[in-house]
């Protein structure tokens, strides 16, 4: 691949990565920068047979990998993670190209991926076994703890670098072989990248496999392709269930983390100044378009109207335009159709009740059509059952749900179908931590928001959030399997 610099957007993106091959396709697909609304590369569109020749370079080259020494595995990841950081200003613009990424968001998807990368480095070397008593005499019980073989990794486009590494780097440092999927908004970020990376550290051919195309035309193949035995997916809940039942269909283990609508409960007691800055982080990095973002601010009447004149005040003065622009901190959202929906909800809320304090339309950009830059937004008065609170909205739209005792704040919270994420400020740690304690989520955050990632504490989601987990032993745990082996070393009385 030859290129401008080292990785551009301006290079040639438009081939699949199978078994160490750079592999053409008869079909692609147009690349729009979301700042700029202008085709600035094109990805490959591939096809059911990509597809199966991906899975097939996976499994032959599985087995080798697998035995081949920790130490070299660990190196491998070591490695990349050293590339990562070569590339690292790379980068953050192809994250801006592509998927709209401001400064922030490239700086913390490079953060995050790098202690993904340095966590999984450490797998190799934790692949153990056991010993087991036996209730035979004579008996010894062996558990061995190895790969699983093919790992599927179907990966979103709103954090693809990190959101694609925590399934990828797992999976390869433990021996397996991956086909990665990534979303087709985030092709080159969320996979194509990834091929270059690890070629140019030295991977053997076939470990790593990437297709990019359209989910509705390779989508079915990849979740449920009998070659894979794991299948990882990250995105919206809808999506989720249908990869599941898919994957299931097949006997591969299932992992999902799904979509999200987190609550920032605030007390009457709360420290304002910190719940405003966490809530004006939590609701508009990136667009709001992180399924761990905050969706509600459910917050104490008493407190009430200065914390929605606080937040108008802030969301006001955030700096928006073009992710190209380092000082901007709201910049566009993916595509129209997300920003159609978003706005959707937020008129459609208006007419249901909801103050629309601040925002509500779109930023418009110099020598652009169209703009994708959504306002940041801020509802008063605004009750669970409205689209802005009761949907995953995924934008730069923060609704403020007034409570008037800490019961039914906890009603408010757990009033949902999912359990992803959330935080509280309470005023003390430990007022904070109990009501932490009684609200449904996979994970939850006392005196911060809910945008918290750690490679090694364990990250999953409840109810219709998801199923399995990442990072830590949860990752570990998915993308191996045991073996007994029992070993009888004295002679065994039989009943006959």
């Amino acid at each position: 691949m030859t290129s401008e610099s080292e990785f551009s957007i301006a290079d040639d993106w438009n081939a699949l990565y199978i078994d160490g091959e750079w592999v053409g396709t008869e079909e692609s697909i147009a690349v729009e920068d979301p700042s700029t609304r202008e085709t600035v590369t094109e990805v490959p569109a591939a096809t059911e047979s990509d597809v199966d020749a991906a899975y097939d370079a996976a499994a032959r080259s599985q087995s080798a990998w697998a035995e081949t020494p920790p130490m070299r595995r660990e190196t491998v990841i070591q490695e990349f993670a050293r590339a990562l950081e070569t590339h690292h200003d790379e980068i953050v613009e192809l994250l801006k190209s592509e998927v709209g990424g401001g400064q922030i968001m490239g700086e913390t998807s490079m953060q995050i991926a790098l202690d993904h990368a340095g966590e999984a480095a450490t797998y190799p070397r934790r692949l153990q076994g056991q010993h087991k008593g036996s209730n035979i005499p004579g008996k010894e019980n062996v558990v061995e703890r190895g790969p699983a073989g093919v790992v599927t990794a179907i990966s979103p486009w709103n954090f693809p670098l990190n959101l694609s590494l925590r399934a990828v780097a797992p999976a390869i440092a433990t021996g397996n072989a991956v086909v990665l999927k990534p979303a087709t908004n985030s092709a080159i970020t969320g996979g194509l990248l990834f091929a270059e990376l690890f070629e140019e550290v030295g991977l053997p051919d076939g470990v790593l496999n990437v297709v990019t195309g359209h989910g509705s035309e390779i989508g079915d193949r990849v979740a449920g392709h009998p070659e894979s035995d794991v299948v990882t997916f990250t995105g919206s809940t809808p999506v989720g269930r249908g990869v599941a039942a898919t994957a299931a269909e097949n006997l591969a283990t299932p992992v999902m983390e799904l979509g999200g609508n987190n609550a920032h409960i605030v007390t009457a007691n709360a420290d304002l100044d910190g719940a405003i800055d966490a809530a004006v982080f939590g609701s508009f990095v990136h667009q709001g378009q992180v399924c761990i973002s905050i969706n509600r601010h459910v917050v104490h009447e008493d407190v009430y109207d200065d914390y929605v004149d606080r937040l108008v005040e802030r969301a006001e003065s955030l700096p928006t335009g073009s992710a190209h622009d380092p000082d901007t901190v709201v910049g566009p959202v993916i595509d129209d159709s997300q920003r159609d929906e978003m706005l959707d909800y937020v008129e459609e809320s208006v007419d249901a009740g909801a103050t629309l304090e601040t925002g509500g339309g779109t930023v418009s950009l110099d020598d652009v059509d169209d703009s994708l830059v959504v306002e940041p937004t801020v509802l008063s008065d605004v009750t669970n059952d409205m689209p802005v609170a009761c949907f995953e909205h995924f934008g730069p739209i923060a609704p403020v749900v007034p409570f008037s005792d800490v019961d039914e704040a906890i009603e408010i919270a757990n009033d949902t179908e999912y359990g992803l994420s959330g935080s509280v400020h309470a005023g003390d740690e430990g007022t904070g931590k109990a009501i932490a304690e009684r609200m449904d989520t996979g994970h939850i955050h006392v005196n911060d928001q809910p945008i918290n990632d750690e490679a090694h504490v364990p990250f999953s989601g409840i109810n219709a959030s998801g199923m399995g987990g990442f990072n830590s032993n949860l990752i570990l745990e998915e993308i191996t399997e045991t073996k007994w082996i029992s070993i009888q070393h004295e002679p065994r009385d039989y009943p006959f």
